[in-house]
């Protein structure tokens, strides 16, 4: 089976719940932003919309690469824009690429699961793209723009 970039299902029905928090939430008892990691997975793995939790099942491993993977840095809070009185869009990005610094990875991989750490690593998304191996170097996703178009989260009613 192959890994699929989506949303993870229960992600979207802890958004109701505020389960995870992206910037400064002013309900929640803590109002600082919850920690994201992004963890990298196999190309024979299966990581999918159905993946609730972060697990080291499929994971990477390899030289300089800590299973969990590596903390996102959050320094973009999560925005809306409004397109008419009855469509919007919410979204947030990482505010700096992801970085695996000097790793060596033998074992082809093409995902990245974001989970939430401060939440009992519950999945966020399920990020795919081409199948690579990489021999002591640094790995780096370059994050899209923080827009409402291209942003890496958007939630979107038209």
């Amino acid at each position: 089976m192959a890994n699929s970039q989506s949303l993870c299902t229960s992600f979207l029905g802890e958004l109701m719940t505020s389960t995870h928090n992206f910037g400064t939430a002013p309900v929640r008892a803590v109002s600082t932003a919850d920690t994201f990691k992004g963890a990298l997975f196999l190309a024979s793995a299966t990581i999918n919309a159905s993946t609730t939790v972060y697990t080291t099942t499929g994971e990477v491993t390899g030289t300089n690469y800590t299973a969990g993977g590596v903390t996102l840095t959050n320094a973009n809070a999560p925005t809306s824009a409004n397109t008419s009185p009855t469509a919007g869009t919410a979204y947030w990005t990482p505010s700096a690429s992801v970085t695996y610094a000097n790793v060596t990875l033998s074992t082809a991989f093409d995902t990245m699961l974001m989970y939430n750490s401060s939440q009992g690593n519950k999945a966020v998304g399920v990020f795919t793209f081409g199948s690579q191996t990489i021999t002591a170097g640094n790995f780096t996703l370059t994050m899209p723009t923080n827009t409402s178009s291209l942003a890496l989260i958007r939630l979107s009613t038209t």
